[in-house]
């Protein structure tokens, strides 16, 4: 339907609407203060910010600011959501009540707002409370694979994680799993989304947290869930006997999250000498003080105290978690002095092959390899495949996301398979599919044993990585980004890639490199399959091309889900055998130049790179 005539008259209505019912509804007095204040100031602009558009909640749940309005993440937006998934849950499971539900929390804070990740935990567990569904509620922080893990051991209906991860620190999120203790998929979002909308209106007892401490549908699963992890942990615990002999010496950092004292445990477990702890970064803040982005992709930036920390107790390896503690970074001294940060591709190398190698030890008949599986996403290293076809085990691929593997995993288990391992280049690894999520906890301690196994035979993660790649061939990535607030010229970026020569055709090269296949998860085109179709499913709100080139290279091009980036991803795959590593970077080098120049066009796009 067009818009009528002065539809500005419209916004403005709207926004008068959206306050009013605000005003009305808002019961936390900084959030409702601060929206007061900009009526009676009539900074429409802010207003707009505030109120311009709900949070749209997807597969990821929610992620945003925090503060007043509907567009962020502040105590009404919350009891909102929980009232609409609430709804949507006691559709879905007639034993709702029965079986419950597990939320847990991350150390986020939002003073100013009077916003913060405890707080909203206690009011999503007072919505369900007062339905008469039971919570497990942790009394405490705790990493975010703990809130998957309960749903599976606990056998619940569902989930929720307040987290916004590893992003700034006025960011906060609503993470949700299924019942299979995976994140949810399509069409779940829709179906939540739609309930939410139609359960706006707080409930008579929706502000009232008070109720939840005397009720008997509210569980502390804290202590139970802390032992079982960890006893379910020491099932991936392979070389005890190392363990307890090693040198090795190792630095945590939990970048002011959650991780300390859980990795510490999982050291234990282990039969490891815990890691020393960064001081400055060991205890949960909110603020994140020593670092600029509280992200450990971001590589060195982050890592500045570990390695300080490092040299000056001459530890070899630095295990950094990001704050939710379900990624990990791991660093690892040369020879030179120098520190090496392995990417996530590289260190997916390394934990695939040790999971395999561990699993085969323990099980000699090959005949159990034809029920054997590692999955990994899209956009990351196809150094699995390499491996699984050298030794006879299935590699599956999966969209981009956790939510794919783990769902895939779930299928797969419940066929009597075998997953052994599944990794993302996002620093995101499945060790134990008890947790069908990434968990940054187990890749840690895994790590760790992992290095110490090494040094006991006198090697480095480096050079078990070398090795890894002589005998399954090289395999070279590079990811960066473009960063673009405009949803207009990202759509237009991508369809001159769909309209290469004017005619509706793709590019056939990039530069001096020939493509031989494209795979557009857009449009789902696949010019690879018989009948041009995608394999993968197919997704119309985000864009994602893949290209293959003559040369072995692969690049994909994607739109992020959760920032104004464009990203990139490019590999490329040389055969088994003693290639020459550095031709080889060179030649990625190349390529990837070429598809910055000829691709993404920054300049004619106005776009701006990825600050070193």
């Amino acid at each position: 339907m067009a818009a009528p005539e002065g539809s500005g008259l419209g916004e403005d209505a709207r926004l008068d609407q959206e306050t009013a019912q605000w005003l009305r509804w808002d019961k936390n007095s900084l959030t409702l203060e601060a929206v007061k204040r900009l009526i009676a100031e009539g900074n429409k602009e802010e207003l707009r910010k505030c109120f311009g558009a709900r949070m749209e909640f997807g597969t990821a749940g929610l992620r945003a600011a925090m503060g007043p309005g509907i567009s962020r993440m502040n105590d009404l937006t919350i009891i909102q959501t929980t009232q609409g998934f609430c709804r949507y849950l006691e559709k879905q499971f007639s034993d709702l009540k029965q079986k419950g539900i597990v939320i847990s929390f991350d150390a986020r804070a939002h003073p100013s707002s009077g916003g913060s990740s405890r707080r909203f935990a206690r009011l999503a567990a007072t919505t369900f409370i007062s339905q008469g569904i039971p919570v497990y509620l942790f009394s405490d922080i705790t990493p975010t694979p703990f809130v998957p893990f309960t749903v599976s051991h606990l056998k619940l209906c569902a989930g929720i994680m307040i987290t916004a991860s590893h992003n700034p620190k006025q960011d906060n999120g609503y993470k949700v799993y299924w019942d299979n203790g995976a994140q949810i998929i399509s069409p779940h979002d829709k179906g939540i989304s739609q309930a939410i909308e139609e359960n706006l209106e707080p409930w008579p007892q929706a502000w009232d947290d008070s109720l939840i401490d005397s009720s008997p549908l509210l569980h502390n699963p804290s202590a139970s869930i802390n032992n079982d992890y960890f006893e379910d942990l020491k099932k991936y615990c392979f070389h005890r006997s190392v363990n307890r002999e090693t040198k090795v010496k190792f630095v945590h950092t939990s970048v002011h999250g959650v991780a300390h004292s859980f990795v510490q445990s999982a050291f234990k477990a282990f039969d490891l000498v815990p890691p020393e702890a960064v001081p400055e970064q060991k205890d949960p803040d909110p603020e994140f003080p020593t670092v600029k982005y509280p992200n450990p992709e971001e590589g060195k930036g982050v890592l500045t105290l570990s390695f300080a920390l490092a040299d000056k107790t001459k530890a070899r390896i630095v295990l950094a978690n990001d704050p939710d503690s379900d990624r990990l970074a791991v660093a690892e001294k040369q020879d030179s002095g120098e520190w090496r940060v392995f990417s996530g591709n590289e260190l997916g190398a390394l934990l695939g092959w040790w999971l395999f190698t561990s699993w085969k030890e323990k099980n000699q008949d090959r005949s159990a390899l034809k029920d054997t599986y590692m999955l990994s996403s899209t956009v990351s290293s196809k150094i699995l495949r390499a491996i699984a076809l050298k030794e006879g085990f299935h590699f599956e691929e999966t969209l981009t996301g956790f939510k794919w593997m783990g769902n895939r995993a779930k299928q797969l288990i419940d066929q009597g398979k075998t997953v052994l391992f599944a990794f993302e280049e996002a620093i995101g690894y499945m060790c134990c599919p008890f947790v069908l999520d990434k968990d940054g906890v187990s890749a840690a301690v895994i790590s760790a044993e992992l290095a110490s196994f090494l040094a006991s035979k006198n090697l480095s993660l480096s050079q078990q990585l070398k090795a890894i790649y002589v005998e399954y061939g090289y395999h070279i990535t590079k990811a960066s980004y473009f960063i673009c607030h405009d949803q207009d010229t990202i759509k237009k970026l991508f369809e001159n890639l769909r309209n290469y020569d004017g005619k509706n055709n793709y590019p056939k090269a990039c530069g001096k490199f020939e493509i031989s296949a494209i795979r557009d998860l857009t449009t789902g085109y696949d010019d690879s399959q018989p009948d041009k179709k995608a394999v993968l499913p197919t997704s119309k709100s985000s864009q994602m091309i893949t290209f293959t080139f003559a040369n072995g290279g692969v690049a994909t091009m994607r739109t992020s889900g959760t920032e104004p980036k464009i990203k990139y991803y490019a590999e490329l795959c040389a055969p088994p055998g003693n290639s020459d590593p550095e031709q080889l970077k060179k030649e990625l080098n190349e390529l990837v130049s070429a598809i910055e120049e000829h691709f993404f066009q920054p300049q004619k796009y106005n776009l701006q790179p990825k600050a070193d």
